[in-house]
């Protein structure tokens, strides 16, 4: 790839605040459709443009364009992913990808957890929110610092969710089952203790809201 860092922004066509888009020095940027707009409107020329360019209305003039047919099993959004983790990215920012129609988020975040499972940690940046995957395995521990406030809630998105361990929230949970029909996970709160969301097996959804001024948490075991 072009760029030495591991780090992708991807931008689609949905909600997008400009005032918090602010890609690091080297980060790798694709534009899936019609986020191509937003990054001209901000000056950024990405590294790649993906998408059938239904949103945008037509193919982008950029040196680098992967045109996809409409009639396609991937979005925009999947197919923007594949391509930066063909490049070696194993961070991913998506930015546009949420807002709008609601099938299209959870599509997002369904492709969040299908990230998590190739051992990828990828997020969802929203109008006052940010969803993460998280997958047992190397990466299956967040640990946020004592700084984070508000509500953060946890779902199980793969089936069930086994070994989920609530540490620093101020309702912890041991070693619990997390189901996909059942709301045990909501409305969590940081308690200004440094907190720890551990999964053993499957695949759960972390998602909080504000805290924008303060760094992604950090991942491991």
């Amino acid at each position: 790839m072009k760029k030495e860092s591991k780090i992708c922004y991807i931008v689609g066509a949905g909600e997008f605040r400009k005032d918090v888009f602010h890609p690091e020095e080297g980060a790798y940027i694709i534009a899936a459709d019609g986020g191509y707009a937003y990054l001209k409107e901000l000056g950024i020329e990405p590294d790649m443009v993906v998408g059938d360019f239904d949103s945008l209305g037509k193919r982008p003039d950029h040196p680098n364009v992967i045109e996809h047919p409409v009639m396609k099993d991937d979005t925009d959004l999947a197919l923007a992913a594949k391509v930066a983790m063909e490049r070696g990215c194993t961070e991913l920012y998506f930015y546009g990808a949420t807002g709008g129609r609601l099938d299209h988020t959870i599509a997002a975040m369904q492709l969040l957890s299908g990230l998590a499972n190739q051992n990828a940690a990828a997020y969802l940046f929203g109008e006052d929110i940010k969803i993460t995957a998280l997958a047992g395995g190397d990466n299956s521990t967040l640990h946020f610092s004592g700084e984070y406030e508000g509500t953060v809630s946890v779902f199980a998105s793969c089936g069930k969710a086994e070994g989920v361990t609530l540490e620093g929230l101020l309702y912890p949970l041991t070693e619990a089952e997390l189901l996909p029909d059942y709301t045990l996970g909501v409305s969590n709160s940081f308690t200004g203790k440094e907190s720890r969301i551990t999964i053993k097996k499957g695949c759960v959804w972390v998602m909080w809201y504000g805290n924008e001024n303060l760094p992604l948490p950090t991942r491991g075991k």
